[in-house]
């Protein structure tokens, strides 16, 4: 086994859980410290234009109506949030002056805005554009709607400041204000509409053009007006080094490999794990990044229309799946991840067994039984995933045949990233897709199943009750208990299946100066060296 001299990042909350520690040593450094190396260095050259390449193209711009990463990955460069994360994932204020000032009973929120903050199109930022961006967010995002149904009102109070008031406690409320994917974006309210046709916000970059398959580019915002704290992930000073920023879509991901080594590109996203040894024999020219705990696999399933909106059958799925063929189907190098039945870590506070007997049982005969006794009667399964994501597809094959084994049908599509975004939205296209989230300290950011309206459509008595309970614990002491109940519930009802952890691989040339490594990679503080 080749040694892995990789750049590091993982999330402080996780980097003490004993189930990461088979993985090798030297990826065991963390994202505090990849933080204190890019600060400590020298400061990156001013312009130039960097190519990164991403998995494919974005089906859209819009950053509250999809909750791909893709798109929030570009577009957290175009437009800020009201808080967002730190190194060690904690809450920090972007926009907002500070953190809120919450009433006693929990439920007022009053936010104090930055002064001063340029939008994109010269003017200052001021609480209506606040207003309006969030009323937006609960009206489109799924993980807005989820939000919103916790919301008595949204107003402004003075043209600094928003008061939001809830009609009971909901503690994920600043982490659900943070998140970059299905962001709460903050925009121009004269550029709001059902359907963006500018993106005007107050990030460090600002939208230039985009011409579909072939780039979308970004330039920097000279009226940038930044935050003075020292960068520590997502928080603090940004500064727009570079002056373009060009996301490539690359959909084969040995593309990726060979451009990034070729340096065609200045960073190649997400790249297969067996081309890690490829990568480590590019240096010094090449630079690999492992980040490790980035996130987990899961499968979606359709519960509104089609074969598997009957919960039996979807258990009958559920038997018949064993998540330890499809992890090592999709990551072979097992550095690269966990097969394991909790949704969280040992040592952090949701670490749950709940609905584990469920977990990696591939069993075929008795999914066939549990099947017969729902009444299958031979109808196709439809599996959508994308190549763009080279272990969704890898284990897409793996679950059909596994699936297979057990009597059932199966109609396999193949399709691009895009694709799959959009036909995921009509119910009647499909029964199950692919896709993967990143793994983070707070429950209800991920995945968007757990909010309202994402697509599965899970909704039932007993998703509401147990996650009411959970959210309205604002004691963490005390909400930790309740997550186990949650996850007992996604393992009898079957809404998705999470399939492992893993960490990712990707690459960025020697001459990117700065870029600290991140779940949704962003590139300001970022420059080119000679």
């Amino acid at each position: 086994m080749q040694s892995l001299a990789l750049t590091v990042a993982t999330s402080a909350l996780f980097r003490r859980a004993p189930v990461w520690r088979h993985v090798a040593g030297a990826i065991a450094a963390t994202l505090a410290l990849g933080l204190a190396a890019s600060v400590a260095s020298a400061q990156p050259a001013r312009g130039g234009a960097a190519n990164l390449a991403m998995v494919g193209e974005p089906q859209g711009l819009d950053p509250m109506v999809s909750t791909a990463d893709l798109v929030g990955t570009i577009m957290q460069h175009v437009y800020e949030p009201l808080y967002t994360f730190d190194a060690n994932w904690n809450v920090a204020p972007m926009l907002a002056e500070g953190l809120p000032v919450v009433s006693k009973d929990g439920l007022s929120y009053t936010i104090a805005l930055r002064k001063g903050v340029k939008l994109h199109n010269g003017r200052d930022l001021t609480a209506e554009d606040v207003v309006a961006s969030l009323q937006r967010w609960m009206e489109l995002s799924p993980r807005g709607k989820a939000v919103g149904k916790e919301v008595e009102s949204l107003s402004a109070k003075g043209p600094l400041a928003v008061e939001l008031k809830l009609k009971s406690p909901y503690a994920p409320l600043l982490a659900q204000l943070a998140l970059p994917s299905g962001m709460a974006a903050i925009m121009a309210k004269e550029s709001i509409a059902p359907q963006l046709k500018e993106f005007i916000g107050t990030g460090p970059y600002k939208f230039k053009e985009r011409r579909p398959d072939q780039f979308t580019v970004l330039v920097r915002h000279d009226g940038y007006t930044s935050r003075k704290e020292a960068p520590s992930g997502y928080a603090g000073r940004r500064e727009a080094l570079l002056d373009e920023l060009r996301f490539v879509p690359v959909p084969n991901a040995n593309t990726r490999v060979e451009g990034s080594l070729s340096g065609q590109f200045q960073y190649a996203d997400l790249l297969p794990v067996e081309a890690v040894g490829r990568i480590e024999r590019g240096a010094p020219a090449v630079v690999p990044i492992v980040t490790k705990n980035f996130g987990f696999p899961y499968i979606v399933f359709n519960t509104k229309e089609g074969v598997l909106a009957s919960q039996p059958l979807r258990r009958a799925v559920q038997t018949a799946v064993g998540q330890g063929e499809l992890m090592a189907a999709g990551f072979g190098d097992n550095r690269f991840f966990v097969v394991e039945p909790n949704f969280f870590p040992k040592g952090t506070p949701y670490y749950s067994a709940a609905g584990s007997n469920a977990y990696n049982t591939r069993n075929p005969q008795t999914a066939k039984e549990l099947a017969a006794k729902a009444g299958y009667n031979g109808q196709p399964i439809r599996i959508m995933a994308s190549r763009q994501y080279e272990f969704h597809y890898n284990m897409a094959l793996v679950m059909a045949e596994q699936l297979k084994k057990a009597g059932f049908k199966t109609d396999l599509q193949v399709v691009d990233w895009a694709t799959l975004v959009q036909r995921r939205n009509d119910a009647k296209l499909w029964d199950v897709y692919f896709t993967h989230s990143g793994l983070f300290p707070e429950p209800m950011l991920s995945p968007p199943q757990l909010g309202d309206g994402a697509p599965g459509w899970w909704e039932t008595a007993a998703k509401k009750s147990t996650l009411t309970a959970f959210n309205q614990e604002t004691d963490s002491a005390k909400r930790g208990a309740l997550w186990g109940p949650v996850q007992q519930t996604v393992y009898d009802e079957v809404p998705f299946i999470e399939v492992g952890k893993f960490n990712s691989l990707s690459a960025r040339s020697a001459k990117l100066e700065g870029y600290t490594p991140a779940i949704w990679p962003f590139f300001w503080n970022t420059g080119l060296g000679k």
